[in-house]
């Protein structure tokens, strides 16, 4: 299991350090203006914001993000408002990557992202980030489909996660959680986070989840589960 960060900061993110090593770096946030490509640019900056203890209720990102030399990553999927003791036990869907594959990306996604921009009309649909493969500690591959509507099911693959997903309208996700794109390009129904500008029908950090009806796990539309769930970020 990895070991604890050792930073220069400590002090000031010790209660924000999960058991086995993990350190809680940020949750997803970017704006929608077209006149902004890059939005507050927050994938590759140095912005901070939030509190480790509000993570489920509210954006975080914290300098961890950009100072933390990492080589894996866990993502946890958690219901939203839920208390910071209880997160691990609620989280709907938790996963790691266990290749160290951020030591190809200088340790960090503030790197990656540098390297593939999370900006809108950037590239054709087909130009993507990495997608990595991922080690379920919670869920697994079919748990994963389920939590995404029955049309997104056959465009992904479970077992990784995927950065810079570009979609038809040439909006640009940041992370596809548990999935890679394989066939069609309506990624803005499986991927979260975004590079300044949507349609304006696709907007916001989970984009159209909702696109037929919130829960109904109809047509495009996510899961309640998936939807009403913020996405924490750790570093090991």
């Amino acid at each position: 299991m990895c070991p604890l960060q050792q930073l220069p900061f400590h002090k000031k993110i010790k209660e924000i350090r999960e058991g086995g090593g993990w350190t809680l770096v940020a949750t997803v946030h970017e704006n929608n203006n077209a006149e902004l490509p890059d939005g507050d640019g927050n994938w590759s900056n140095r912005n901070t914001f939030g509190t480790a203890e509000g993570a489920t209720s509210g954006d975080f990102k914290n300098p961890g993000y950009y100072d933390i030399v990492a080589e894996d990553m866990s993502v946890w999927h958690v219901p939203n408002n839920f208390p910071l003791e209880h997160r691990k036990l609620a989280a709907i869907l938790r996963y790691y990557t266990d290749n160290r594959f951020l030591r190809l990306y200088g340790g960090k996604l503030f790197q990656l992202f540098l390297q593939y921009p999370v900006r809108y009309n950037i590239g054709s649909f087909s130009n993507r980030g990495p997608a990595i493969p991922i080690v379920f500690d919670h869920g697994d591959r079919e748990s994963t489909k389920i939590l995404y509507g029955p049309n997104p099911r056959v465009e992904f693959e479970p077992d990784f996660i995927t950065f810079r997903a570009t979609n038809n309208e040439r909006s640009v996700m940041a992370i596809c959680s548990g999935v890679k794109p394989t066939t069609g390009y309506n990624t803005e129904h499986y991927c979260i986070g975004g590079g300044g500008y949507f349609h304006p029908d696709q907007c916001g950090d989970f984009q159209p989840f909702d696109w037929d009806r919130l829960g109904r796990e109809q047509g495009w539309s996510a899961s309640k589960e998936m939807t009403e769930a913020a996405v924490l970020l750790f570093y090991c």
